[in-house]
């Protein structure tokens, strides 16, 4: 581990930390989950062929369970990170970007090297600034695809923590103004995350090939490259 340490600092040094490369792959695996899963409680697609009388055939419920299981990974992933971005010390190049986030030439610059006509903008943080607001804008989405998703389980499991969350789904369904509009909103806050990861895939895929800096490495080894200044 001491010669890892060594050698990241010494070629280019760590980027994302352990529990950010944890967190990350979690909630990568949980939303493709969660989506796999909603996409069939949404509209169930798949019976059998024949009927029976005993209640042992509860497809439904098989991929509301793993919907729920997926459901809970993602929420302590996003609430980890959220902790990690505010109060961990190693978060501090992340936070470093918001000075960069309020940048207008700077996010004009970065917007002329996705289009092939400028060089990348020398950043004092992690993120660009268009990262920065894309990051921003997707854990509103995360925050509220979580909120409504919570009021929708204590809507139908009426004990343990479905019992406790139940006076806060109440008030979350009077705010949207009936259960049926939180679960549109839910809907919508999972399409604009699938917008949002999409666009995420692609823009990381482009940096790792133009950058050339191992930008998408890090995300696996924790290590970033940089070319020195002569």
């Amino acid at each position: 581990m001491k010669f890892l340490k060594v050698l990241g600092n010494y070629l280019g040094g760590i980027e994302f930390s352990a529990g950010f490369r944890w967190q990350h792959w979690i909630r990568a695996i949980s939303i493709f989950g969660l989506i796999a899963t909603g996409f069939y409680i949404a509209n169930p697609y798949i019976t059998y062929g024949t009927a029976s009388a005993t209640p042992t055939r509860f497809l439904q419920a098989g991929f509301r369970e793993w919907h729920i299981i997926f459901g809970f990974a993602m929420i302590g992933a996003v609430l980890y990170k959220t902790i990690y971005f505010f109060f961990f010390k190693e978060a501090k190049y992340e936070r470093a970007s918001i000075k960069d986030a309020f940048n207008v030439k700077m996010a004009l610059q970065q917007i002329g090297y996705y289009l092939l006509i400028s060089k990348h903008p020398h950043t004092k943080g992690v993120y660009n600034p268009l990262q920065f607001w894309a990051y921003t804008m997707l854990y509103v989405f995360f925050y509220g695809i979580i909120i409504t998703g919570l009021a929708l389980y204590a809507e139908v499991y009426h004990s343990g923590l479905g019992a406790m969350l139940y006076p806060f789904a109440k008030w979350v369904e009077s705010i949207f103004g009936g259960l049926a509009y939180v679960r549109l909103w839910h809907h919508i806050f999972m399409w604009a995350i699938i917008i949002v990861v999409f666009i995420h895939i692609y823009m990381a895929v482009y940096n790792a090939v133009f950058g050339k800096n191992g930008g998408m490495d890090a995300i696996f080894s924790g290590m970033k490259w940089e070319k020195e200044e002569k």
